[in-house]
């Protein structure tokens, strides 16, 4: 694999592939790797660098008119996306986590991958533009084999909870192939890799797409990095692959041929706006978490001799789905660190910003945390054997799997808790007003930021209330304990539920068989373009509530499959 910077080539530069992929995230790099194995000359081309910069992250602004503008919001925003990307800042970013490096949103995600249910991929009367062109045994086998690129098991774990109104539900954690003590980060994966066959292009930011003249087939890239510098990319065919949001707006933006943009010529490139509404439901206290803990916490599995980490939650069954005219959702039970905790107490004395005294009794008070998380990375320093991490954090996945999933998300810093969080993430119903668009301001390469107006709808208010008072009450028939709910859903008032957005940016060129409906066929191709191709959550027709990075690599792959079909016939 070779990779690149723009400013390495001469100003205005003309480049050739068989493929040309925008965007070097999850869904990029996998179409990049399975079509870079049929043998064919592809090349990525990433806004970004190796790794986030500042000055490249300042390219991911938009602009906010939805309604994530409450203090409360960008509270539980901050707090939420805050820890898990560098250079993330809400100002910037008021909707969406975009991760502007080669890698893409594996920067800053937790690495939880589930898969979709059943329903997810049917049409439903209660939900306006649902369905699917395909179900879920057709992408089964391609569930699959994102599994395989992800490090995960499809083994179905035994632990259950099950009743009329919700069943178990488990994500897994993408565990790191190269560093034993992270997930998946797909930058540095594809780093180790070896394929002569696959170019990557760092700092090179997509100006414009290109057209014939007739504006029936892709034509060209016009990219420019940060210093000034111009190329141009030709390709017999091209994948957008950068993201809900920069999808769409390039779209819009290349207008020179089609003047409301490329595939737009039904106004529906950036409508069907859809993320995960996410929203704090209740909390269990510290002396009453164990069993809840032992029952939803983390644990692990075998497959194929690899430990696998699983989370275990509760969704709401087809059912009560149905029956209730509610949307698919799911809870999932969250650690809650507290406020002596000794390592936060240390960043703080060693930040000389600390109340002395308190914080030196809380480093005291949890000698036994630090001594630990020093253990953790002395095991994650890369002079650590191989051979040794993998066999004592296999060893751990069996012994400890709560231990090890908090190293997981607190990057091998084990911490002290109070209790756990109840959280819960809900399906989006499509909704054409819900829509990315063009901003009047403009980015240092001169195109317009994307605007984005995400609408909340009063059915995901209802199934998040609906989903609180459920679990609670399936719980308390269980004999377990009960979580203290919060005041909108005891006092029922879902038009006051703190309501943010989960980083999952979906639909913005949403896939259908009629082209009067969406904007790619069932391949991925845009209705009215032979050979410019979608690929990421934007093609989504609906969102279910499952984390959607796993489904996204299923179409990759079965994409990817499409694809060398189609350069193999010439």
């Amino acid at each position: 694999m070779k990779i690149d910077r723009l400013s390495k080539f001469d100003d205005n530069s003309t480049m050739t592939a068989d493929l040309v992929i925008v965007g070097g995230g999850p869904a990029g790099l996998t179409i990049a790797t399975q079509c870079a194995k049929a043998g064919r000359k592809v090349l990525v081309v990433e806004s970004g660098l190796e790794f986030e910069d500042a000055e490249h992250s300042a390219l991911n602004e938009v602009e906010n008119v939805c309604e994530l503008q409450s203090e409360a919001q960008i509270r539980r925003r901050v707090e939420f996306h805050g820890p898990q990307a560098e250079f993330w800042s809400s100002e910037v970013q008021p909707f969406g986590v975009r991760c502007r490096a080669l890698g893409g949103s594996t920067h800053a995600w937790a690495g939880k991958s589930a898969p979709f249910d059943v329903m997810d991929f049917r049409a439903r009367s209660w939900v306006p533009c649902s369905g699917w062109p395909m179900d879920r045994s057709q992408i089964e086998p391609y569930l699959l084999r994102a599994m395989e690129v992800l490090n995960l098991s499809p083994r179905e774990p035994p632990r259950r909870f099950d009743t009329a109104e919700v069943h178990s539900f488990y994500w897994q954690f993408a565990r790191s192939r190269v560093e034993r003590l992270d997930i998946m980060r797909f930058g540095r994966e594809l780093m180790t890799k070896r394929s002569d066959q696959i170019h990557v292009l760092l700092d090179a930011t997509v100006t414009r797409i290109g057209l014939s003249a007739d504006g029936s087939h892709f034509s060209h890239l016009e990219l420019a990095n940060m210093a000034g510098k111009r190329a141009r990319i030709t390709a017999r065919l091209c994948v957008l692959a950068a993201g809900g949001i920069e999808n769409a707006r390039l779209l819009l933006t290349s207008n020179d041929v089609h003047s409301k943009g490329i595939g737009n010529h039904r106004d529906l490139v950036g409508r069907y706006l859809m993320d995960h509404p996410g929203a704090r439901i209740g909390r269990i206290d510290a002396s009453q978490m164990a069993p809840l803990a032992k029952l939803f916490g983390f644990f692990g599995a075998h497959h194929k001799g690899r430990a696998h980490m699983f989370m275990h939650g509760l969704a709401l069954t087809p059912q009560i789905q149905e029956r209730e005219q509610l949307l698919n959702a799911g809870i999932y039970f969250a650690t809650e660190r507290a406020p002596d905790d000794p390592w936060d107490a240390l960043k703080r004395l060693l930040r000389r910003d600390a109340d002395v005294r308190r914080d030196l009794c809380s480093v005291a008070k949890g000698s036994g945390l630090i001594v630990k998380g020093i253990g953790m990375k002395i095991l994650s320093d890369h002079r650590t054997p191989k051979m040794l991490k993998e066999f004592m954090i296999n060893s751990a996945i069996r012994l400890s799997p709560n231990l090890v999933a908090d190293e997981f998300q607190c990057r091998g810093l084990p911490h002290k808790l109070t209790g756990l969080r109840i959280e819960a993430i809900c399906e989006q119903i499509p909704n054409a007003d819900s829509r990315i668009s063009l901003s009047t301001r403009r980015d240092p390469f001169g195109m317009p930021l994307a605007k984005v107006d995400w609408r909340i709808n009063d059915i995901e208010r209802q199934t998040l209330l609906r989903i609180a008072e459920i679990s609670a009450a399936s719980l308390l028939s269980a004999g377990l304990p009960v979580p203290k709910l919060e005041d909108w859903a005891v006092e029922r008032r879902p038009q006051d539920i703190v309501i943010i957005d989960m980083a999952h940016t979906l639909g913005t060129t949403r896939m259908s068989v009629d082209a009067k409906t969406g904007v790619v066929d069932e391949n991925c191709r845009l209705h009215d373009v032979h050979n410019l191709y979608v690929a990421g959550g934007s093609v989504f027709p609906t969102s279910g509530h499952a984390n959607p990075t796993l489904m996204i690599l299923a179409l990759a792959t079965r994409l990817a499959d499409h694809l060398n079909q189609k350069l193999a016939a010439g």
